[in-house]
């Protein structure tokens, strides 16, 4: 998954259209503040950040990046206009590990995405791969013991009041059950006799017994409802948009909704008239900009 910051929305359609033919999952962002923002939800691979921006510019976004132990690993690719030295020394100095200037040469960019995602993937843990994919992710024994989870996951069972005793005594009986079904990705459990409505959704079997799962805040309006509420979208509009949003290509989200990419450009012709804009990444400017409010 990459992320693209960049104010100019000709360079977010060329970069955009380039990443997705090579069949590269895209998110995007329009300046630093809100890069942060989805790096910390999302965790892309990459982040591919213009240097000069408005509110906050990249050299500063890349400074806080690299200071958050959690996402200092991502490697950040500099583009920009500016080919005086002294920026392109303060791009390394902030953190990237590559520069490249506009206009963006796609086949270059890709030669140096797929160095730096190679590199990124050798030197990260298996433990930073799992915190990469989401945000509320725990590991349990066939027990239903807790082994392992996200910092995201310890805040989650803070804020829903499930101290260590009613994971022991609530929680791993209903998990042990549940564990012992067969199971594939995408099933789900909401446990009962809990103050705050927590659902847990499978995710894999590792091999090492235990089964990795992703924790779903009941009290929080998932991504497909809060874009349909807030944007006045159709239930299909507003799930089309969402996985968009989250760098899906149409034949991806057409699989993931069950339909056809047919019908997906259909909607999408319908969101981008009710959002007023031109092209999907315009229109996944617009979603993330709800979806990434903290």
């Amino acid at each position: 998954m990459v992320l693209v910051v960049d104010d100019s929305p000709d360079s977010l359609s060329l970069i955009n259209d380039a990443l997705e033919a090579a069949g590269l999952e895209v998110l995007v962002a329009l300046e630093g503040r809100q890069a942060l923002m989805i790096a910390r939800k999302m965790r892309p691979d990459v982040i591919l950040m213009d240097a000069i921006m408005p509110n906050m510019d990249g050299f500063e976004a890349c400074r806080i990046l690299k200071s958050d132990p959690e996402l200092a690993n991502i490697p950040v690719i500099f583009m920009t206009g500016l080919t005086e030295t002294e920026h392109i020394v303060k791009g390394l100095e902030a953190g990237g590990v590559d520069y490249l200037t506009k206009p963006i040469k796609p086949q270059e960019l890709l030669a140096r995405i797929r160095v730096h995602l190679k590199n990124a993937r050798l030197t990260n843990s298996a433990q930073s791969a799992l915190d990469s994919t989401g945000q509320h992710l725990m590991t349990v024994t066939p027990a239903g013991i807790t082994s392992w989870a996200t910092p995201q996951t310890h805040a989650l069972l803070a804020r829903a009041r499930v101290d260590e005793f009613v994971l022991q005594a609530v929680i791993a009986p209903q998990l042990q059950q549940w564990l012992g079904q067969p199971l594939q990705p995408g099933h789900s459990i909401r446990f009962h006799d809990l103050s705050y409505p927590l659902t847990a959704r499978f995710v894999e079997r590792q091999p090492s017994g235990d089964t990795l799962i992703k924790l779903i805040d009941g009290e929080r309006p998932s991504g497909p409802m809060l874009l349909r509420d807030q944007l006045g979208l159709t239930e299909r509009e507003s799930e089309v948009l969402y996985w968009i949003a989250n760098g899906k290509a149409n034949r991806e989200a057409a699989e993931i909704l069950g339909m056809s990419p047919r019908t997906v450009n259909k909607h999408l012709e319908q969101v981008f008239t009710k959002l007023g804009v031109e092209n999907r990444t315009a229109a996944a400017g617009v979603a993330l900009r709800l979806l990434t409010v903290e």
